[in-house]
């Protein structure tokens, strides 16, 4: 009654939650759901980790200052020296780090406007398929029609280009790019970056191949273009490496990261820059919330609890189990679905069943039905997108797949 009509998530998981805990939340009936949402890649060590919360709840019952604008404190200190000796060095990145806004646009909106300041000018190339915020020059950015929409004016500035697979396959879009790039009838500038993330989430976890990353990184070496990376969902290992770019080789520019870099849901986004392209004059990008200290001393815990736990093979082991199990039961029922993914953001496209409009979101209902949080994405939302927190056992996975696997019979008839 009081809440305003951009609701959504409530609208399809209509249960009121009370507790959660792992991979499992609890609702005011006493209903326990598995969840495969994690939300929306926020909680990619699970709920209430305990690790990472009894760190946070030592801080805060130690009186530890919680609000600070940007200013010097112990958390960030360590915070930054954490991420710098565990993440930034052995990777052999010097990325600076700016603490943007509360959530991943405010990241990308540094990052977009860095990029234009750095290299004046004023053109972004962005991928059809892409979702990177929904504020005004993050929105500029994301494909998705419906977002678009809810602007209210026309968003410029951008260029859209295919991303590789469904339904651009074939196209060489380096290629393409170049020639763009080329032809001084083709009515596109050069632009001052190329964004992208290296799997689209929201666009129906396409997974991008490890060429097509490393000839954009040439693209814009040859021609003075920032490569931006948005590794809001995908980045804080939910594809194996702390950075999803990782296993490509490759640099980019600048770095997008939110959603699970508290390590507990908390609010907080970076950007990373190398230094050169460091260019702010002091305060020219500012903000309230850009030093949530809860959320340092969470990030922080949140690293060495991967460390400590090996959270990268974790990933690989499990990764490997999901898409074998549900390739197998899945091709049982229907040849024509298929599931694909990178890590653990696994996607179940059931786009090839052409007679059954909307399939992917009814099962996604059924399996609420029957105990699983999970959501669409890509094109028409053909797509089932599985993103459980990177902490859930084996045991838990299987339930997981199987509910899928019988709301997918029953949704089938």
């Amino acid at each position: 009654q009081r809440e305003s009509n951009v609701r959504s998530y409530c609208r399809r998981f209509t249960e009121t939650f009370v507790a959660a805990s792992g991979c499992e939340q609890t609702t005011q009936s006493g209903k326990t759901y598995l969840d495969f949402f994690a939300g929306a890649g926020a909680l990619n060590y699970g709920h209430n980790n305990p690790y990472i919360m009894g760190r946070v709840i030592e801080y805060l019952n130690s009186g530890g200052v919680i609000h600070s604008l940007d200013m010097h404190t112990a958390a960030k200190r360590e915070f930054l020296t954490t991420f710098t000796e565990k993440i930034l060095k052995p990777r052999g990145l010097s990325y600076r780090v700016q603490f943007c806004g509360p959530t991943g646009t405010n990241g990308v909106e540094a990052a977009l406007k860095l990029a234009r300041k750095a290299k004046g000018r004023e053109g972004i190339f962005s991928f059809m398929g892409g979702f990177h915020g929904v504020t005004m020059g993050s929105l500029s950015a994301t494909g998705g029609q419906d977002f678009r929409n809810g602007a209210g004016r026309c968003l410029s500035g951008v260029t859209f280009f295919p991303y590789p697979g469904k339904p651009y396959d074939g196209i060489d879009v380096p290629g393409y790019i170049r020639a763009v790039l080329d032809d001084d009838h083709s009515g596109v500038a050069k632009p001052a970056a190329i964004i992208l993330e290296t799997v689209q989430a929201e666009g129906g976890v396409n997974v991008a191949p490890i060429e097509f990353l490393k000839e954009i990184r040439r693209i814009c070496d040859e021609r003075d273009i920032l490569m931006i990376c948005d590794d809001v969902q995908v980045g804080c290992f939910r594809t194996g490496g702390f950075f999803s770019f990782e296993r490509a080789g490759i640099q980019p520019d600048m770095v997008i990261l939110s959603k699970s870099i508290s390590g507990c849901g908390f609010p907080m986004s970076l950007m990373l820059m190398k230094p050169e392209c460091d260019v702010w004059n002091p305060g020219e990008h500012s903000g309230t919330f850009r030093g949530y200290q809860p959320a340092f001393v969470g990030a922080k815990a949140a690293i060495e609890f991967a460390e400590e736990n090996n959270l990268p093979e974790t990933v690989r082991q499990s990764s490997e189990f999901l898409l074998s199990y549900l390739r197998e039961n899945l091709s049982e029922i229907d040849g024509r679905i298929t599931a694909g993914g990178v890590g653990l953001i696994i996607g179940i496209d059931y786009s090839g069943i052409s007679e059954q409009s909307s399939l992917a979101g009814k099962i996604a209902g059924i399996c609420f039905e029957r105990g699983l949080l999970i959501e669409t994405a890509g094109r028409g939302d053909e797509v089932l997108k599985l993103l459980p927190p990177l902490t859930t056992p084996r045991e838990q996975l299987k339930r997981g797949c199987d509910i899928i696997l019988e709301s997918t019979r029953v949704a089938l008839g």
